[in-house]
This record gives C-alpha cells, sequence and structure tokens, in this order.
C-alpha cells in the first residue's frame, strides 16, 4: 500500500494544492484560468507535438491496443447516453453530454503523470498513442451524436462544417496533428527550436494538475448525484474492465500495452466534458460535479488497478 501511495499520491497532492491555493484566496479565480489557457493551449500542446513527432510509429500504434481501449470507451459513451436517457429520463442532448462524459477519461492530467511514477517514463509509448487518438475521436463521437440529435433540418453539409470547425479549433488536436506530420514527413526541427519546446513541454503537467485542483473548487457538488454516481460507475469500473477483457482476454496484449490501456481508462472524467457541455450548454452541473467527484474516488480506485495489474 505504501508504494501505491509513493505513485499516486503526489499526483492528488499537486492537484489539492492547487484546490487550497484558491479555497484560501491565494490564487484567483482569473489566475487558474489563465494557468489552464497555458497548459491547454500551449503546454500540452508542444508535449503532444514532442511526444508524437519522436514516436516509433510502428512499434507504437499497436491496433490490437487501441481496439482495446476504443472499445471500452464507445461502448462507455453509449451506455451512458442510453442510461441518461431511460434510466434518468433526460433530454437527449443532456443525454449525449452525459455519454461524453463516460467516455473521455482525464487521460492528460491524470493518466499520464500516474503512469509515469507507476512504471517510468518508458511506459508512455503506449499512452502518448492512445492520447493522440482520445481528442479526436472523443470529440468526433460527441460533437457528431450532438449535431445529429440538434440538427433539425440543418442538413448535412451545415452539420458536417460545425462539426469540422470545433474539432480543427482545439489546440490539443492541432498539436496532435503538427506531431504526425513532423513524424510521417521525418520533419527535424533546429535543435535549438526542439530545447524550447521540451522546455514549455515539461511545464505542462504540473501546471495543468495544479489548475485542475483550482477548477475543480468550482465545482461544488450539488444536484443530480445519480446520474453523477451512474457516470463514476461507467467511467471509474465499467469502462477500465472492458478494456481489461479486451485486452487480456481477446487480444493478450503484453504487460506495457495492458498497463497502458486500463490505468489510462481508469481515470476520473477530463475538464473536456465540462468544457463539452459548457459548449452546448445542456448538463453542465452533472458534468461539472462528475469532474469533482469523479477525482475523489480516483484515489481509491487507481490503488485497486494498480494492485490488480501485472
Amino acid at each position: 500500500m505504501s508504494d501505491l501511495l509513493q505513485v499516486t499520491l503526489p499526483v492528488f497532492l499537486v492537484l489539492s494544492a492547487g484546490y487550497a491555493a484558491v479555497w484560501r484566496g491565494v490564487f484567483s479565480d482569473d489566475n487558474v484560468d489563465a494557468l489552464m489557457r497555458f497548459t491547454q493551449n500551449f503546454a500540452i500542446p508542444c508535449l503532444l507535438f514532442a511526444a508524437i513527432s519522436r514516436l516509433d510509429l510502428q512499434a507504437t500504434f499497436d491496433w490490437r491496443l487501441l481496439v482495446s481501449y476504443y472499445t471500452g470507451t464507445v461502448a462507455s459513451f453509449f451506455i451512458g447516453m442510453a442510461g441518461a436517457r431511460l434510466i434518468f429520463g433526460r433530454p437527449m442532448t443532456d443525454a449525449v453530454a452525459i455519454g461524453f462524459c463516460c467516455f473521455f477519461a482525464n487521460t492528460l492530467l491524470l493518466g499520464l503523470p500516474i503512469m509515469s511514477r507507476a512504471y517510468g517514463e518508458d511506459s508512455l509509448g503506449p499512452v502518448f498513442a492512445i492520447i493522440s487518438l482520445h481528442a479526436p475521436i472523443g470529440y468526433l463521437l460527441g460533437i457528431t451524436t450532438m449535431e445529429m440529435v440538434r440538427s433539425s433540418g440543418k442538413g448535412v453539409f451545415r452539420t458536417l462544417t460545425d462539426i469540422v470547425k470545433q474539432i480543427l479549433h482545439n489546440a490539443i488536436m492541432i498539436g496532435i496533428f503538427l506531431g504526425f506530420v513532423a513524424n510521417i514527413g521525418h520533419i527535424t526541427l533546429p535543435g535549438v527550436v526542439m530545447e524550447a519546446i521540451d522546455l514549455i513541454a515539461r511545464a505542462g503537467l504540473p501546471a495543468a494538475l495544479f489548475g485542475l485542483g483550482g477548477v475543480l473548487y468550482r465545482y461544488k457538488p450539488e444536484g443530480d448525484l445519480k446520474e453523477v454516481a451512474f457516470i463514476c460507475l461507467t467511467g471509474l469500473v465499467l469502462q477500465p474492465i472492458v478494456v481489461w477483457g479486451m485486452a487480456r482476454g481477446v487480444f493478450s496484449l503484453s504487460t506495457e500495452g495492458l498497463r497502458a490501456a486500463v490505468v489510462v481508462a481508469a481515470m476520473a472524467p477530463g475538464v473536456n466534458t465540462y468544457v463539452f457541455a459548457n459548449m452546448y450548454g445542456v448538463a453542465k452541473r452533472v458534468a461539472a460535479t462528475s469532474v469533482l467527484l469523479g477525482t475523489a474516488l480516483c484515489i481509491l480506485t487507481t490503488a485497486v488497478w494498480l494492485t490488480l495489474l501485472p
């Protein structure tokens, strides 16, 4: 147990420090917003660009890993959407946002640092492979489903245009895309430029964890707790179980691949779930509360999964 705490506790202590700083008024909401803009629009895109541009794509992009992981996440999306509609009677737009909460684990701000501390920097190749497709698949699925629900005669072309605009305006996706361009095109940037990118990238995860703590302070638990419990059960328990079954039972992935897929799948809903709900003005309270409570529960569930994994 002490070994597990050595892995997970520093991550949650940094997050808690951000929460406490905002709670005590020594770090303002404006500071949090600025910090999160820096991490999400600059530092994390730099991190993903640098990592993907250097990946051995042939060795890292194992289709069995990706099918294992995304079977679990896509299944969680549709289970979440169906549960929100059929069990809780939410409108279809709310149901899509709740399904997105079940899909979109916090792979960047929690998954990466926990994997790094648990298994070392060398374990992150499969994680970067998953993350490189996480935002594209998640936003494509969520936005496409939401726009279809909301289309009301807008027409196929207008709907597709809205989907493409939403995806292409995401800084993280731009970093991912440029990383693939540099890798596939064998484009080598000058050493000093890559060193500058790496300097920015290294600030990304600790700054984002601190900022995430500040963001979570805003999202005090309010109502809709049955829906939130359903999201946490689907995301923290069902999703990693499905991924485990696919990775180990169907594809017999390597230990490295199994660890990456299951740990990342077991993360709490990410802040992007609230961003998505806020973008459409639906189920915002559910999304915000699921981020807060899911992150708190993740302390316990992560320890369980790290114990079960080889």
